[in-house]
């Protein structure tokens, strides 16, 4: 598995360091990850008066000091990555970069000191996401796992893009740990609130409790259905969570309920200057916890 990881040496994005230590499983599997370091650029008179060769003696020093404690915390625990330097908008490169090695995973902090300030609901996860179809995990703070093995909770709508985060999910099981729990999570609508007016206009109750519970079980069934052969097939039993109301509240509340180490959904984008790129779900959830976030495009 390809993983990039940007880092700034903030504390957020020892956040992405400390996660990908604990992915034991995969990190026996000889994943390929790189870190990268995004520098602003010096002004361009600034750049001028200091002249190309002391400009590049000047960026590699800059990222040095963020690779460098990066690399001994790394190395504490033998894992072997690569690593590079770039300067620009943060955004673009990391998104650039993703595209040219053609990686599997984008591990993102979710804020940081310097390029990547203000990354998780500001312009640069946006950015990213506009960019690039890369999958992405956006973590918030919540302290790494301390076992291999998790709790992951796998949003689904009967949409496409759910069904491509199962499928993203089980090619990449070694990235969850072997013994992980799954929960397939639907949240139906909530239609015990429709209301028809009577011949005085009064309002009454459009569906019966009977008819609004059979109407959220058959949401919920076209909704996981299709996707239970993907999960026997790797042989996972994953456990039915059926919810009503807003998608993202109540996944929110869910994952803090049952302390969930991730949330895994689909995403579709939308365009670059859009300022909801993520999604209204996966913002609502984001806001409401501290649970890490894997967007699958």
């Amino acid at each position: 598995m390809k993983i990039l990881v940007p880092i700034d040496g903030s504390t957020y994005s020892q956040n992405s360091l400390e996660f990908l230590v604990s992915r034991k499983e995969l990190l026996s599997k000889d994943a390929d990850i790189e870190l990268l370091v995004v520098l602003d650029p010096l002004p361009t008179r600034a750049a001028r008066l200091v002249g190309k060769d002391s400009l590049v003696h000047f960026y590699e020093e800059e990222s040095e000091k963020v690779l460098k404690p990066a690399l001994k915390f790394l190395k504490k625990y033998d894992v072997q990555v690569k690593e590079s330097f770039t300067v620009g908008d943060p955004a673009e490169k990391i998104a650039d970069e993703a595209k040219r090695l053609d990686v599997d995973l984008i591990i993102m902090g979710s804020r940081g000191r310097t390029a990547l300030a203000g990354l998780f609901l500001g312009s640069v996860t946006n950015g990213v996401i506009a960019r690039c179809k890369t999958p992405i995990l956006i973590l918030r703070g919540k302290p790494a796992p301390e076992d291999d093995d998790i709790r992951i909770g796998v949003a689904v709508d009967g949409s496409k893009y759910g069904a491509t985060a199962v499928k993203y999910l089980l090619k990449n099981l070694a990235l969850f740990g072997a013994g992980s729990k799954y929960y397939l999570i639907n949240v139906a609508g909530d239609y015990s609130g429709s209301v028809m007016p009577d011949m005085a206009g009064m309002a009454l109750p459009a569906l019966s409790e009977k008819e609004v519970l059979e109407l959220q079980k058959k949401e919920f069934s076209e909704a996981v259905d299709p996707l239970r052969p993907l999960f026997a097939k790797a042989g996972i039993t994953p456990k039915d969570v059926c919810l009503v109301g807003n998608p993202g509240d109540e996944i929110a509340a869910f994952a803090k309920k049952k302390n969930l180490d991730m949330i895994v959904m689909g995403s579709h984008g939308y365009g670059r200057f859009k300022s909801a790129l993520m999604g209204s779900t996966a913002m609502r959830i984001a806001a409401r916890g501290d649970v890490p976030i894997l967007l699958i495009r």
